[in-house]
Order: C-alpha cells, then sequence, then structure tokens
C-alpha cells in the first residue's frame, strides 16, 4: 500500500531583530502544493525591505514544481527590496534550484504601494460607486432582458408556464399567511397600545379607531407584508437560482435551447405580483382585528362601536391605495431576488452573499418606493 505523503507546510518566526525565518518541510511536489500557495501569498504578498531566511532543511522531496514555486517567491521579494537568505538546501536541491532558476522566467516588477492613508477613503468610495454603477446598469439591462421576453410571450400566451405560476403563488402566498397573520396582528396590537396611551390624555378614545383603520390599511400592512415577503421569498429566489447557477443547470437550460427568464424569472415575477395584493387584503384585516381587540381591552370600546366608527372614518380608497402598492412592491422583491441569483458565482459561498445582498436590496427599494408613493400621493391630494 503506498505511503500518504506528507503536505507541505511553511512555518513563519521571527526574531528579537524582527528578522523573519521562513521553515520548509513536508514533500513540496506538484500533487500536493495546493494547500501550501495561498499561505505562501499571503505572508509574502506585503513584505518589503525586510532580511528573511528560508530553510529547506525540512523538505524531504521536492519536484520541479516545488521549486519553480520556491524560486517565483524569491524573485518576487527581491523585486520588493527584501533581503533573502537560502538555507539548508541538500545537494541535489541546490542542482535544481540551479536549472529552475536558469529557465524561470523573470518574474515582473511590482509597483509599489504608494496610496495615502488620507486618500484611501476616497479610492474606497470611488471603487462603491462604480461597483454601484455596475449593478445597476446589469439590474437595467435583466430587466430589459425580461422584458423582451414578457412583450414575446404576450404575443404568444400559451407559451406561459402556467403552472410553475400557481405553484410559485402556493409558495410565495399561501405558505406564507401564517407569518403574515402573526406579524399584522402585532402591528395592529402595537399601534393601538401607543395610540391609546397618547388618546387617554385627551379623552379622545374613540379616535384610535381612525388611526388603526388608516395607517394600517395605507401604510403599515402594505409595508410589513412586502418586508416579509422580502425576508422570505426574495432570499429563495435567489438561493435557488444561485443553486442552479453553481450546478450548472441555467448553462445547460441555454444549451438545450430554454430561455432562462422565461422558465425562472416570470413565473416567480407573475405569482408574487399576484399574491401580494391578496396578501396586503389579508394583513389589513388581521391588523385591524388586533387593533380592535387592543381597543375592547384597553379602551372599553364595544366590537359594534369599533366597526361603527371604521365605517364612518375609513374611505375605501385607503385600501384600494394600500393593495395597489402590492403589484409594484411584488415586481421590485422579485426581480431582485433573481437578478441577484444570476449573479451568483461558481463556489457556494458567494449563495449566502448575494442572498443577504437581495434581501438588503429589496427592502431598501420597498421603502423608497413607498416613500415615492406617499409624496405623489400626497401632491395629489389622494
Amino acid at each position: 500500500m503506498k505511503a500518504l505523503e506528507h503536505q507541505p507546510e511553511v512555518t513563519f518566526l521571527r526574531d528579537e531583530e524582527g528578522n523573519i525565518l521562513l521553515a520548509s518541510s513536508g514533500e513540496w511536489r506538484v500533487a500536493t502544493l495546493k494547500g501550501v500557495i495561498p499561505v505562501l501569498d499571503r505572508h509574502l504578498r506585503n513584505l518589503s525591505r525586510r532580511s528573511l531566511r528560508w530553510d529547506l532543511f525540512g523538505i524531504s522531496s521536492i519536484d520541479s514544481a516545488g521549486m519553480v514555486l520556491i524560486e517565483y517567491h524569491l524573485n518576487l521579494l527581491a523585486k520588493k527590496g527584501n533581503t533573502v537568505e537560502v538555507t539548508g538546501a541538500s545537494q541535489e536541491q541546490q542542482q535544481l534550484y540551479e536549472m529552475v532558476a536558469s529557465y524561470i522566467s523573470a518574474v515582473p516588477d511590482v509597483p509599489q504601494e504608494r496610496e495615502s492613508r488620507f486618500l484611501r477613503p476616497f479610492t474606497h468610495l470611488g471603487e462603491s460607486v462604480m461597483v454601484f454603477l455596475r449593478d445597476i446598469n446589469a439590474f437595467l439591462s435583466f430587466v430589459g432582458e425580461n422584458f423582451v421576453v414578457l412583450v414575446l410571450l404576450l404575443l404568444q400566451p400559451w407559451k406561459f408556464r402556467y403552472r410553475a405560476i400557481i405553484k410559485n403563488i402556493q409558495d410565495a402566498g399561501v405558505r406564507a399567511l401564517p407569518i403574515i397573520t402573526l406579524t399584522s396582528f402585532l402591528i395592529g396590537v402595537v399601534i393601538a397600545y401607543q395610540g391609546a396611551v397618547q388618546l387617554q390624555k385627551f379623552g379622545a378614545n374613540i379616535f384610535v379607531v381612525d388611526m388603526i383603520g388608516i395607517s394600517v390599511t395605507r401604510e403599515l400592512a402594505p409595508l410589513i407584508t412586502a418586508i416579509v415577503v422580502a425576508g422570505r421569498t426574495g432570499s429563495s429566489y435567489t438561493a435557488q437560482i444561485g443553486v442552479m447557477k453553481i450546478t450548472q443547470e441555467i448553462d445547460a437550460m441555454r444549451i438545450m435551447g430554454f430561455e432562462p427568464h422565461r422558465f425562472l424569472v416570470l413565473p416567480r415575477v407573475i405569482a408574487v405580483m399576484i399574491a401580494l395584493p391578496l396578501m396586503i387584503f389579508f394583513a389589513d384585516i388581521i391588523g385591524i382585528a388586533g387593533g380592535m381587540l387592543v381597543a375592547n381591552l384597553h379602551l372599553n370600546i364595544s366590537m359594534t362601536e369599533f366597526i361603527h366608527r371604521l365605517q364612518g372614518v375609513l374611505d375605501v380608497k385607503h385600501v384600494w391605495i394600500g393593495v395597489a402598492k402590492g403589484p409594484f412592491f411584488a415586481w421590485l422583491i422579485a426581480m431582485t431576488g433573481c437578478f441577484r441569483g444570476f449573479q451568483v458565482s461558481r463556489d457556494t459561498e458567494s449563495i449566502g452573499r448575494y442572498t443577504t445582498i437581495s434581501v438588503v436590496n429589496a427592502i431598501f427599494l420597498v421603502i423608497a418606493c413607498d416613500a415615492l408613493f406617499s409624496v405623489i400621493l400626497t401632491e395629489l391630494g389622494i
């Protein structure tokens, strides 16, 4: 049975004078070098104008790949002004080193970092702005491509994936009802309690009905429901599409002639745009019920009196305004989740990163859209 190979290792030590010792050990062969490369890069990348000693005594065996790796980093250290002394090399290693050194290509000059600490925040700000602009450009391209596919499908409506839409309505809407019920009920309870404390000071207990009815239906129910959907459904869309991209299912779909926007994006977007307005109306009922319960227990307002007052102060337009926000919020959530899913790279770590980004982006866009609605409707006097 073949003996297990000893993995190559590098130990970094410093003496009292600040000199650095690199002690190498193990088998430095092409089959085992993968683990030591990032270690060398991490420790040697930022060294400049230092004194180092690289001890090769612990290396049990080495091939040309291992010697090329050592020679590369020796040249890199020399280019940065470091003084490097190689010790402990056997005669065979010395011969291999001389042969490799005579053929290896020269390492290109490494420019010295001259970035000022004063300019560093501006550099980071500029990089962040460029990343933001690239994201905006990529998102607009994604939206445009999705719009073109939608127009083509509207010309051929029999090609819509109706079963996928219904399944996504169930996943995004029906299965979200328990958490929507809980959050909406608690919002109604909190608004009623906070309002009751203030209104009792002026003997205006009955006006708690006005506050609950208008604030819940017009603002709170749509906003809270959209935030819950963004955290629950938007993140799942990013994770699902991201996993499909890592496993190369999306590439396989394109090769077989299946358009990913038609099969993956549009059913999800349409499903959320249908489900979210219905969930907002459901949240209106539950939120008002929670406020009515608190008004009955804390302010001694009977449920009959509460409903009678609600009928007089709650215009239907407030309910319709809240429900009408649903498709806009849904489009932002679904498009953001799918867009970030397509941005997932070839490693599993990026799934978590882009899932987090998609939730943050979706919640921000929902709040910004709600603020825009408030400004426009107020200016219109609605």
